[in-house]
């Protein structure tokens, strides 16, 4: 088979490029308290009508609206009546029932009175001087939601909150979801110290694979497992091939450039690990590198400063995992609060902080970092927005494609 390798490519071309190489991730069944967040996998129906009864909205009494016509304002209190209780009839219409919230219309009422204007004396009800229940008035219809067999949620969403008190009504105590892949996220590097470790002058705290790991959990995923690799071939050729062997996503910061101790492309072609492209025409991240080993596996390397790592991250590595589980995250376009001026000849990745106008329209604030190795600067951010390639003058109030952290 021939291999395409694309080299300096276009930012929009590097996703597509990834999104035809992702391979689709497992379903597994897991429990409803264990769904929160995942991608639901399977199309769910409603178990029955929603409302699946009459449901009074309102405390108060129930009557039926012939007396109302009869001009009748008092009524015999047949009994109370609470939710989660069978129907109690009435009777005829010179009763009324108790009755409580979320509780089943009785079969003989048809019209809700609030408690606020009603009165008790000695088992008599007496309707608010100048009042006029409309007839109806505070019933939830049966099937006016949705009816039974009805489509209540489709495979792809994100189970949120919502979604969770929609799984409810399908009466599953579990449901299908895509699995997470396990991945490693690997830091090359020499100069990198874990927190807690002591620090010499020369070297720096290894900050990118947690903040890897942290985009990951956002998100939901609890099967990452970090790793630091020195730069020696020989490990980075050994540890990396055990990684693959292990985890169904590689994602590695670092050792992507033109320097001598830059040997991560070098090692993967050694793996057999096919080059599907390197470098992108954007500013940060222009090195990153992406491949697929014969084995199907996605690897992707990230360039090592960290405001690069984490712009890639979410521009790219989440976007095309998630796709894998059958979610598209939609991306939302924000005004510029203030222009910007990029001379280079690239796709710039601004971070900005979300602002609002007095009349509440969101706005994206630039919030430039000093270098690509500025992640300080990050904090404070929302994330970043996207300015394409060929323009160099964004005025406030252009619509860019923004990507939260």
């Amino acid at each position: 088979m021939t291999t395409s390798r694309h080299f300096r490519i276009e930012a929009d071309e590097a996703a597509a490029l990834i999104e035809a190489r992702m391979p689709t991730c497992a379903t597994e069944r897991v429990p409803l308290e264990r769904s929160q967040g995942r991608v639901l996998r399977e199309r769910l129906v409603a178990e029955r009508d929603q409302p699946p009864f009459d449901r009074v909205t309102m405390d108060g009494i129930a009557i039926h609206s012939d007396a109302l016509a009869n001009n009748q304002r008092q009524f015999k209190l047949r009994g109370i009546q609470g939710a989660g209780a069978a129907a109690m009839p009435l009777g005829d219409a010179g009763h009324c029932v108790e009755i409580m919230t979320g509780a089943i219309l009785p079969p003989d009422a048809d019209t809700i009175v609030p408690v606020e204007r009603i009165r008790y004396d000695d088992g008599i009800v007496t309707l608010e001087a100048g009042y006029t229940p409309d007839p109806g008035q505070f019933i939830h219809r049966t099937g006016s939601d949705h009816a039974a067999g009805q489509p209540l949620l489709q495979p792809g969403c994100v189970i949120g909150a919502p979604e969770m008190a929609v799984l409810t009504l399908t009466g599953h105590a579990d449901v299908e979801v895509a699995r997470w892949p396990d991945i490693a996220v690997i830091s090359t590097g020499d100069e990198l110290v874990d927190a807690g470790e002591s620090l010499e002058p020369f070297q720096i705290r290894s900050s990118n694979d947690r903040a890897i790991v942290a985009a990951l959990e956002k998100r939901g995923c609890r099967s990452s497992r970090r790793a630091h690799l020195l730069d020696d071939p020989i490990q980075l050729r050994e540890s990396i091939g055990r990684m693959h062997d292990d985890h169904d996503v590689l994602i590695l910061s670092g050792g992507v450039s033109m320097g001598k101790y830059d040997y991560v492309p070098q090692i993967m072609d050694e793996l057999g690990v096919e080059l599907v492209f390197h470098k992108i025409l954007q500013r940060p991240g222009l090195p990153m590198w992406f491949g697929v080993s014969a084995a199907g596996k996605p690897v992707f390397a990230l360039p090592g400063n960290p405001v690069s790592t984490l712009v890639c991250m979410i521009r790219y590595v989440l976007p095309a995992i998630q796709g894998a589980m059958g979610a598209r995250e939609p991306v939302h376009a924000l005004p510029l609060a203030e222009p910007v001026h990029f001379t280079p000849d690239l796709t710039c990745f601004m971070p900005v902080r979300l602002t609002h106008t007095e009349t509440g329209a969101v706005l994206a604030l630039p919030k430039p970092t000093n270098t690509s190795g500025d992640f300080i600067s990050l904090t404070g951010s929302d994330g970043f927005v996207e300015l394409p390639r060929g323009q160099d003058d964004f005025p406030a109030g252009y619509a860019a494609n923004f990507f939260a952290w």
